[in-house]
């Protein structure tokens, strides 16, 4: 399962050495980025839940993001602002928790309606740290760009981890209340 499991297994290690909780919105990784939080022993102490936002029916649903809103906003779907927003709304769906973690792409074989090619997605991280980026892949191939989008999500959830301050738990770190 390539590398997904193992950074599954440490992004799961430092939310729960953190004390935090994360949520998850997923469209072209197709749930596999929930799968490899999921998968780790204890895993109900850091997800707090997630969403797979593939059509504007489930990102309405799930997300409270509209297509009316987008274009008000003009924002179009599978692009770093829309990741981000994604990622914002996901966290916001699920109360108090400290990260929201957004995929959106295009798997493939082929692009999307906004004129991006297969193996197009954009991450975005929120919490005490942000992050966004666009990976490109080059390559039409559904699965392997599934697999992709989820080590970059993945990859970029351990960055911000690793990077971003600890959050304040009644005036002490978080770590200190472990």
């Amino acid at each position: 399962m390539r590398d997904i499991l193992f950074l599954g297994r440490e992004a799961g290690q430092l939310l729960k050495e953190r004390g935090e909780k994360i949520a998850v919105a997923e469209t072209s990784a197709g749930g596999l980025i929930a799968a490899s939080l999921l998968a780790q022993p204890g895993a109900s102490a850091y997800f707090a839940g997630g969403a797979i936002t593939y059509s504007a029916r489930s990102i309405r649903g799930l997300a409270g993001i509209s297509t009316d809103e987008m274009r008000a906003r003009g924002i179009r779907s599978s692009s770093e602002p829309y990741a981000q927003w994604l990622a914002e709304a996901v966290k916001a769906k699920h109360g108090r928790i400290t990260w929201g973690l957004a995929e959106t792409g295009a798997a493939g074989p082929s692009g999307n309606p906004y004129g991006d090619p297969a193996g197009h997605t954009c991450l975005a991280i929120t919490g005490p740290l942000s992050l966004v980026r666009t990976l490109r892949t080059g390559n039409s191939d559904r699965v392997e760009n599934m697999w992709a989008f989820t080590e970059a999500a993945l990859a970029l959830l351990v960055e911000a981890l690793q990077t971003a301050p600890r959050q304040k738990q009644d005036g002490a770190e978080a770590s200190e209340q472990r």
